[in-house]
């Protein structure tokens, strides 16, 4: 049986950097065969990389070697990317059309919902908090393995 899981930017980023929680979240993708993540994840993490480099946390060669290791994760089919569809934007749309008032959403995170949401996953991980709570909203269960 092949083990996939669906994790977000905030995710990714910890297989990828040594952040809080990397050890845990790389623990686990560690007993997965490939990560998904949709499309639009992977302009985040370079995104995510370069501000890190912007505000000093990086060095452009950490960086650089980081952003090398996407690229190589990506070629060796360890991280697939889940392209976005009119079918993903239409699940946004209707979630957000059903959303309570107090329910704080990004379209960032509600694409990810989208995308793990219309690919049949059951979960996503993050410990993106906002996320986490507009999880059920797409059918699915949020999970934080470093809650």
């Amino acid at each position: 049986m092949v083990k996939t899981a669906y994790y977000d930017t905030t995710f990714l980023l910890r297989v990828l950097c040594d952040e809080h929680g990397a050890e845990k979240v790389r623990a686990h993708a560690s007993q997965m065969h490939y990560l998904i993540c949709s499309m639009h994840g992977r302009t985040e993490c370079v995104a995510a990389i370069h501000r890190k480099w912007r505000e000093g946390v990086l060095t452009r060669e950490q960086a650089d070697k980081i952003l090398d290791q996407l690229d190589k994760d990506t070629k060796s089919g360890f991280i697939k990317w889940l392209p976005l569809t009119e079918k993903h934007l239409a699940c946004v749309e209707a979630a957000f059309r059903k959303a309570p008032k107090d329910l704080f959403l990004r379209a960032s995170d509600a694409l990810h919902l989208a995308s793990a949401a219309e690919h049949g996953f059951k979960e996503i991980f993050s410990n993106d908090r906002h996320l986490l709570a507009a999880a059920s909203l797409f059918g699915l269960n949020g999970r934080n393995l470093l809650a």
